[in-house]
């Protein structure tokens, strides 16, 4: 009897010890932070909690820039994580990276996931597609560049606070009247290359680099210094002196000073309406990108921006079946939907853009659907985005030269050409290591 009662202790015990079932980890470095931060953490919250035999575990890794170095240095030492979110201006490297990466496609076939890249919002799924077709990583937080303007400071500048400045000669005009009331930052910016130059160009169905930006092949140069581009960054400047433009520094400084009401316009990512949603103490517009109306083909379509799960090489096959549970999971409509209400990101989806527009979302906050709208549009060679090799590298470029201008030291034509220059560089050493 004491045998048979210790035989029963023992058997549970092993029981409770050992799990029959222990959960996958799946390793998600991603860059999110504040409010997105908290979104990227109830995704894989919520994922875990809708099943069992697997765990994502997300961890912040800094900015774009920093993960995306973190995570090169983790491959090579043979601790990457399983899911990397990669900004957009990365993806050309990434591409190139062909040993590092296992394509997305790839990954959701071995996981036994259904996986069509037709639902998915063509501007944004083609931005991450090979040339031979194949999609190479899950569109995720795409974004693209859109106008914020404080509808309360408007109205104390005498601006009518429901009519957003759609030109630049608009933005100009207010951006006066606001200095005028007093408003000691009436404009401002996040990304410089980004808003000013790529989708810039883009709208004005311009070339910002030669093999239609790149996605011709590795041979592509810059060419952003054309007369339209100056004569942006010309009236730029102007602004800059007379303190209309303040210039508050690289990649997404300038974030927090439109939220804040600091700044009364500005032009940034689509994905800041978290953050403007949470934090905005005033009444508050979203328009489209300015646009100069003398120029041809103007308006025509913004580029992507914001970022791309990408599945790293070497993991075992349940790593890959539960990544690609998880990828499936991020594709549902109702989370894509759920998502870009919460942050301001492109419903990756096109079933996930009609539920919000059939929800009454759009109609209820105006201007939520500016993003998808100005994407939505048929692109063209010029338009359909800039992919570049060592791009990191040119939009530091871009930040430098720039920088010379609101200074004061170089004329806006100096400035990018140099820049241009300069960026070249990049592009030819980016070539010659990429042959193959």
């Amino acid at each position: 009897m004491r045998f048979k009662t210790f035989a029963v202790a023992s058997a549970l015990a092993a029981t409770l010890s050992a799990p029959a079932m222990a959960q996958t980890e799946i390793q998600w470095w991603h860059s999110m932070s504040g409010p997105l931060g908290e979104w990227v953490s109830d995704l894989a919250k919520q994922y875990n909690e809708s099943q069992k035999d697997y765990k994502v575990v997300a961890t912040y890794k800094g900015q774009y820039d920093e993960s995306m170095t973190a995570a090169i240095a983790a491959f090579r030492s043979g601790n990457a994580p399983d899911i990397l979110q990669v900004f957009e201006v990365g993806t050309a490297t990434m591409m190139a990276s062909k040993g590092a990466i296992k394509p997305v496609g790839e990954v959701m076939s071995s996981g036994g996931a259904k996986f069509d890249p037709g639902v998915y919002v063509p501007a944004v799924a083609g931005y991450y597609t090979a040339p031979n077709g194949q999609m190479l990583s899950l569109p995720f937080n795409s974004s693209t560049t859109i106008f914020y303007y404080n509808k309360d400071a408007f109205k104390a500048a005498g601006l009518d606070p429901e009519k957003a400045p759609i030109t630049w000669p608009e933005v100009i005009a207010a951006a006066d009247k606001l200095k005028a009331s007093g408003h000691k930052c009436p404009f401002t910016t996040s990304w410089m290359s980004w808003t000013q130059l790529e989708s810039f160009s883009a709208w004005h169905n311009t070339l910002f680099a030669t093999q239609n930006n790149g996605f011709g092949g590795p041979s592509a140069r810059l060419a952003f210094n054309s007369p339209l581009q100056v004569r942006h960054f010309e009236n730029l400047a102007k602004m800059a002196k007379d303190g209309t433009f303040v210039y508050k520094g690289r990649n997404n400084t300038a974030d927090a000073a439109f939220p804040s009401g600091e700044c009364a316009m500005m032009t940034g990512s689509s994905g800041l309406y978290a953050r403007v949603a949470k934090d905005a103490k005033f009444k508050y517009g979203i328009s489209t990108l300015p646009y100069y109306p003398d120029v041809k083909g103007a308006p025509q379509n913004t580029v992507i921006g914001g970022a791309s799960l990408w599945v790293m090489s070497g993991k075992p096959a349940d790593h890959y079946k539960g990544v690609a549970s998880f990828f499936n999971f991020l594709s549902d409509t109702k989370v894509q939907s759920e998502s870009h209400k919460r942050t301001g990101y492109l419903p990756i989806t096109t079933a996930a853009y009609k539920l919000t527009d059939a929800s009454g979302f759009y109609k209820e906050h105006p201007g939520t659907d500016v993003a998808v709208t100005q994407m939505i549009r048929k692109t063209t060679d010029k338009s359909r985005g800039v992919r570049l090799g060592n791009f990191v590298q040119i939009r530091t470029i871009v930040d430098e030269e720039t920088e010379q201008i609101w200074s004061g030291k170089k004329t806006a034509k100096e400035a990018l050409d140099t820049a241009v220059k300069r960026g070249d560089e990049q592009l030819e050493r980016f070539q010659k290591a990429n042959k193959g």
